[in-house]
């Protein structure tokens, strides 16, 4: 309970100590109009209440990875607490901020036009392309998951009740989100799955002060404990954790609250905020899940009663257990919401981000309808696949984009004579994850352990000279 405590509390000091100084690197303009005033459109850019502006972004984050993810990698042991917190402070609220910041210095540009003003024409198409798969992945898992989720709940209620049906609901439901001016919907009805979902987050973290069991504290932080002995905490941890510590899907959603966000001065409590927040999230679950089981082994079955694991049996068991009835159902509508106010988005996104590099307009809703619908037909069809095949693909294309922002972040403070280091090193240590992650893992290349860190080692390496060759000479041109 200890490492639990202060790992809160870590996580808000973050916020205050950190994300203050990330913002006087940044350097906030608070004279500068924001694009929601000079480009307003009525559609994509227009002016909404601060408080909208951070809770549809953390929504848009959040979705099932700081809940799924955090129950998953507390099996590592409390390692987790320590990526979460530091990962978060240092890596994820820093990752958010600045590329949202980046965005709305640039109008509110989509993800791939940012990279690819830093890292050249040939990184912007890669990722305009690693940026459309990723968000369909993204929208495509958070049909099913929701879906089932749903089902499970109203099994009862014949067809009426089958994933079958929710999942009909949810995309139709993303078809309107994606089309429609972004305060029609989605700033209407995120303020209801927001309460949900916070609701949710305060009744657990009661639970934890409330109810008996064990945890694990930070002196065994350092091995892993995770009941399958091949899963090692580097990198698997890293990967398994994605959402609550970094995550390359959040930078493809700050341009959209950029397009809405009224003054510069806001932004650390937009991005910064909703990242901390979602870093708060992930805690209480790790905590939960952990506190709950009573051991790592004990976890690992509650997840996984057919073989395969399953964290949303123990969000429903918590929630059962610690909340009663009517907990339980507003707690389970947190987890639901939780991944449709990412999935709709993310097809939003999609839609953006295609206008926006064949540089067609988006007035009209038979425009957006054009550039959306083949983004659907690609995700039902994609619906078919066997869900733990996209969750495993998803996760590593999401750490996977995070070093690409990571990188151009670095290349944007650099070029303004800003502290880059402050990007330099997360994207140096994701870059050893993910690299040594594709090379090992199973849906991977399957190499070995000690050869698969090696070379990601090796490529963090080879970037970072590359980085410097590039910035001396950068330094060099402006003398």
């Amino acid at each position: 309970m200890i490492t639990f405590t202060t790992a809160l509390v870590l996580l808000v000091l973050g916020y205050v100590v950190y994300g203050a100084f990330v913002e006087r690197v940044f350097g906030v303009d608070t004279s500068r109009k924001t694009p929601c005033y000079t480009m307003a459109d009525g559609v994509d850019y227009t002016p909404m209440p601060t408080w909208k502006v951070y809770l549809i972004q953390f929504l848009n984050i959040a979705g099932t990875g700081p809940i799924f993810g955090a129950i998953l990698g507390i099996l590592y042991g409390p390692a987790a607490y320590l990526w979460i917190v530091f990962g978060c402070i240092f890596g994820g609220a820093v990752h958010d901020y600045l590329s949202g910041m980046i965005s709305l210095r640039k109008n509110g540009a989509s993800l791939p036009e940012v990279v690819g003003d830093e890292l050249g024409a040939g990184i912007r198409l890669v990722m305009r392309v690693f940026s459309l798969i990723l968000m369909v992945l993204v929208g495509t898992v958070f049909v099913t998951t929701p879906a089932g989720l749903l089902a499970s709940m109203t099994g009862d209620w014949g067809a009426w009740g089958s994933a079958l049906f929710w999942s009909v609901v949810i995309f139709v439901y993303y078809v309107l989100a994606t089309l429609l001016p972004i305060d029609t919907l989605i700033g209407r009805i995120y303020p209801l799955f927001g309460v949900a979902l916070l609701f949710m987050a305060v009744g657990v973290l009661v639970g934890i002060f409330t109810h008996d069991g064990w945890m694990p504290e930070i002196t065994s932080a350092f091995e892993s404990h995770h009941p399958d002995k091949n899963l090692s905490i580097f990198p698997m941890l890293f990967i398994t954790i994605a959402c609550g510590a970094i995550s390359g899907f959040h930078a493809t959603q700050s341009p959209m609250m950029a397009r809405c966000m009224k003054n510069e001065k806001l932004g650390r409590r937009v991005f910064y905020g909703a990242m901390i927040t979602e870093g708060v999230v992930a805690l209480i679950w790790a905590a939960a899940a952990i506190k709950f089981a009573g051991s790592y082994e004990a976890l690992a079955e509650l997840m996984s009663p057919s073989g395969k694991s399953n964290p949303a049996i123990v969000v429903n068991a918590i929630c059962q257990d610690w909340m009663g009835t009517a907990g339980a159902v507003l707690a389970i509508l947190g987890v639901v919401a939780a991944p449709i106010t990412s999935g709709d988005t993310a097809f939003r996104c999609a839609r953006l981000i295609a206008s926006d590099f064949l540089h067609y307009r988006q007035d009209t809703i038979l425009r957006r309808l054009m550039i959306s619908l083949p983004l659907f037909v690609i995700a039902a069809v994609l619906m078919n696949i066997n869900f733990d095949i996209l969750w495993r693909y998803f996760a590593w294309f999401n750490q996977t984009l995070s070093i690409f922002t990571s990188w151009a972040v670095t290349v944007w403070l650099a070029r303004k004579g800003k502290t880059f280091y402050v990007t330099l090193f997360p994207a140096l240590f994701m870059t050893a994850v993910c690299t040594t992650y594709i090379l090992v893992a199973p849906e991977g290349f399957g190499l070995s352990y000690v050869l698969g860190c090696a070379v990601g080692g090796g490529v963090a390496a080879l970037l970072l000279g590359m980085f410097m060759k590039w910035y001396l000479q950068f330094k060099k041109t402006r003398v």
